[in-house]
């Protein structure tokens, strides 16, 4: 029962990020954007650390060292390919996007990622109570610079500010319903290779998703800054694991 309290708990904190919206209605651009900026380079190295340091180590227990690696690869090309082909474009701009998929189609794929996140959540606290919050704290931290970025679609696709806060909230609250399912339906035998099928896709994410933002950056100073911040999330992923395992 606290396992899936656990889970409840989590999810809903990541449907949270849904109403990222609303902060974003209260802030100077110029500060909203350093902000977006900082979350993506340490959402960026916790990612990448949290993947390799914590979810395939965790997937080894129990898979061959050639299945682990390979579901993770499995994981990454998924990734890719929902990217480039539904059009799950993550914009970490505070302004419009270059690329702006249909609104609708945002919403609809938006759902359909965090419904999938939630079975991930889950099947990460079948794990054990650390893996679950770390799974969640690497999910958290890329939903929060995704969601401004949906949020800025569906405004620059003509939705009222309101109604895209509802709609931006209620499509990452499908992250609950993932989770409930994923607690009472996973079998025990894919727990692990959703683990690395998941460190799979926080890498695509991590390397090829949110590391070519901060590449995009001119400034010097703020360049080390945001290289320094990429240190510290992936630092923290890996303070996490040595004070678990001591």
């Amino acid at each position: 029962m606290a396992g899936f309290i656990s889970v409840l708990a989590a999810t809903f904190l990541d449907s949270i990020t849904g109403l990222i919206g609303v902060f974003s209605l209260y802030v100077r651009e110029e500060t909203l954007e350093k902000i977006v900026k900082t979350l993506v380079a340490f959402a960026a190295g916790a990612m990448v650390a949290g993947a390799l340091a914590h979810m395939l180590p965790k997937a080894l227990t129990v898979l061959q060292f050639e299945y682990a690696g390979e579901t993770a690869i499995l994981g990454f090309f998924a990734f890719f390919l929902l990217e480039r082909y539904i059009h799950w474009h993550h914009c970490h701009e505070t302004k419009a996007c270059e690329v702006h998929p249909v609104t609708k189609l945002t919403i609809i794929g938006d759902a359909i990622h965090n419904f999938i996140d939630g079975l991930v959540i889950a099947a990460a606290f079948l794990v054990d109570s650390v893996t679950g919050w770390i799974t969640t704290a690497l999910i958290i931290g890329h939903e929060v610079p995704q969601e401004l970025g949906n949020f800025s679609v569906l405004l620059y696709g003509g939705y009222e500010k309101k109604k895209a806060i509802l709609w931006t909230f209620l499509s990452q609250a499908t992250c609950i319903l993932g989770g409930v399912i994923g607690w009472f339906f996973t079998p025990q035998n894919i727990i692990a290779p959703i683990l690395a099928f998941a460190a799979g896709g926080f890498l695509y994410i991590g390397a090829s998703d949110l590391v070519p933002e901060l590449h995009r950056e001119k400034d010097v100073k703020k360049s080390v800054r945001h290289f320094m911040w990429f240190l510290i999330g992936a630092a923290f992923m890996i303070g996490i694991k040595m004070a678990v395992h001591h």
